[in-house]
């Protein structure tokens, strides 16, 4: 496929998943699968394509001064591309399969593009009923927080300290252009392609023999500041796939005990798989029997440590999931903080007295994260919170002290401030 013939792929999958309302992965994959003489880098140009459209969608239409697809996706290759006006002119091209010829309207609008006069929600490129949400977690640099939300994610790896070390998967994975992370001790970093494929990780001896785990250096640093130590009796509220399980279990170095559970029992399907590649012996999968079953009941009141990766709204994975941004609701934020005080209160039940509770959300929003614990701790006057600084001084992290959230209840961290995805920690103590 030409250029200019990605460039109206494009702009016809955008139409399809604007028009149906309908996730970009399942638009894409139908136009793949529509089109099979399109190859692999014709399909990953036309998936980045879209993605930054939807990364940089209100924006793009305000400088374009129309929400159509095509208008979006032109606005888009100004934004994020940095593409001059006739450069995008020379993409749009004529023939067959181009996406049409550059209109006078359009060149205007490209020429004079300016953010300088737009309202913060459409600079930062999402849904307007979060603006205040976003101005209390950000004040005056809400604009800025959000635009580096805009931006591509890179791959972010754990090195499994069970099965081998940080220096030795470095340079096994040096030719991928592989980093140490800025703040994880047990982190590296792939960036992304220019291209808009993301390297296959999957597929490399290292992960296939558990040495690493695909997981955010943000998802990283929540466990790290959790600070399981070895021997605990360590609660995994809300393991799922068992991304976080599989990270406390090196850091425990397989003593001690984890118990993996989750409300649905389906989310711990991959769990099983993990672990065995992971090496991870020291951990025993719970799943409920039921709806009103709880599966450690026998743990009540005994447990040192509980992980809460609770439910939200997943603001804080926008730029890896762009999509999501605009199809958030009220009302799911409203089902979300009440799924949050459900899964804190089970969590009270569990810890003994004197242990804790890692409150974990990939949340940007202050009703989901202080919010949540403020109303925790009035329903639980049993409990106290951890400053944000010391709990960052005892992980020995005491370099993310500065990035305490709006309300002071926990670490906040950003694409911005640590150059990770969107991620909120809060360590409560029982004291009574």
């Amino acid at each position: 496929m030409t250029p200019s013939a990605r460039l109206s792929a494009a702009i016809e999958v955008f139409s399809d998943l604007t028009e149906r309302r309908r996730p970009a992965n399942d638009a894409l994959k139908d136009w793949g699968l529509a089109r099979r003489f399109a190859g692999s880098g014709d399909r990953a140009a036309v998936s980045a394509l879209v993605y930054d459209g939807l990364r940089k969608k209100s924006s793009a239409a305000w400088i374009m001064g129309a929400e159509t697809p095509r208008a979006i996706l032109l606005g888009t290759l100004h934004l994020t591309r940095g593409m001059s006006v006739d450069a995008i002119a020379a993409l749009c091209g004529e023939g067959q399969f181009a996406a049409g010829a550059l209109t006078e309207n359009e060149r205007v609008a490209l020429e004079k593009a300016s953010l300088a006069e737009a309202p913060a929600f459409i600079a930062g490129d999402y849904p307007e009923w979060l603006d205040a949400d976003f101005a209390e977690a950000f004040g005056d640099r809400q604009v800025d927080e959000l635009q580096a939300m805009a931006k591509k994610a890179p791959v972010d790896i754990r090195v499994n300290l069970l099965k081998s070390d940080v220096e030795s998967v470095a340079t096994e994975l040096a030719y991928m252009g592989a980093v140490a992370t800025q703040f994880s001790p047990v982190g590296l970093r792939i960036p992304p392609k220019e291209d808009g494929r993301a390297p296959s990780v999957q597929s490399e001896p290292a992960f296939q023999k558990g040495m690493i785990e695909i997981q955010d250096e943000g998802s990283q640093l929540a466990v790290q500041i959790a600070a399981p130590d070895p021997g605990m009796q360590v609660v995994d509220l809300c393991a799922g796939g068992g991304g976080k399980t599989l990270a406390l279990a090196a850091i425990m170095g397989n003593r001690g005990q984890i118990f993996a559970t989750d409300s649905d029992k389906r989310r711990l399907a991959p769990i099983f798989d993990r672990l065995t590649r992971a090496g991870a012996r020291n951990v025993q999968v719970r799943s409920p029997k039921g709806k009103d079953d709880e599966p450690l009941e026998d743990l009540l009141g005994r447990v040192d440590l509980v992980i809460v990766d609770a439910p939200c709204t997943g603001t804080g994975t926008w730029r890896r999931n762009p999509d999501a941004k605009w199809r958030v609701r009220p009302n799911s934020l409203d089902d979300r903080i009440a799924d949050q005080a459900k899964v804190l209160d089970r969590a009270a039940r569990l810890v003994k007295t004197g242990g804790k509770i890692a409150y974990i959300t990939c949340s940007l929003i202050p009703r989901e994260n202080d919010g949540s614990v403020g109303a925790f701790l009035g329903r639980n006057p049993g409990f106290e919170v951890i400053s944000p600084e010391l709990a960052a001084r005892e992980a020995s992290l005491e370099v993310l002290s500065g990035f305490v959230s709006s309300r002071g209840n926990g670490l906040l961290l950003t694409p911005l401030r640590t150059d990770t995805d969107g991620f909120f920690i809060c360590m409560i103590r029982k004291t009574a």
